[in-house]
């Protein structure tokens, strides 16, 4: 699977997670194993007025949604991988105005359980956020067809 199938799959999977939808969240980047999504800064996700400092939800939300979906490049079957459990260690407050990235990559990955690390940082490198998660796999079978075949785009 080339990059192109790889960032197209991930755009259906984030388009059809209303929270990834509602927040913009894009594919900035793929490889066979990571995963680059972008949270671009909006007034809706503002988590302080005053400084205009996005909310640590959004942020979390984004590395969930980065780490919960790298597993799309890395699996050539499309399946659901629940998140089963999520740290996130804040380092900064991301800079007003500016777009959060997120990238995830799988560190190990067993026939149960894929375990992954994703770092939330802006343009110029500065680490906003560092997470580790882990998620259960329930196969390809454990979904309808029709959704999985509109994530992989097999729908005419």
């Amino acid at each position: 699977m080339n990059d192109k199938i790889r960032a197209d799959r991930v755009t259906r999977f984030i388009q059809s997670l209303n929270q990834a939808r509602e927040l913009g969240v894009t594919v900035a980047g793929t490889t066979e194993s990571s995963l680059t999504l972008c949270l671009p800064y909006s007034s809706q996700i503002i988590g302080n007025p005053d400084t205009g400092v996005i909310h640590g939800g959004a942020i979390t939300t984004l590395m969930d949604t980065t780490s919960g979906s790298v597993m799309i490049c890395a699996l050539d079957i499309f399946e659901l991988c629940p998140t089963l459990d999520l740290r996130v260690d804040y380092m900064r407050p991301a800079e007003p105005g500016k777009p959060v990235y997120a990238r995830a990559e799988i560190y190990r990955m067993t026939r149960n359980i894929i375990f992954t690390r994703c770092e939330a940082y802006q343009e110029g490198g500065e680490t906003v956020a560092n997470c580790v998660a882990t998620f259960m796999r329930i196969g390809p079978e454990a979904l309808p067809k029709a959704y999985r075949d509109k994530i992989t785009g097999d729908v005419l």
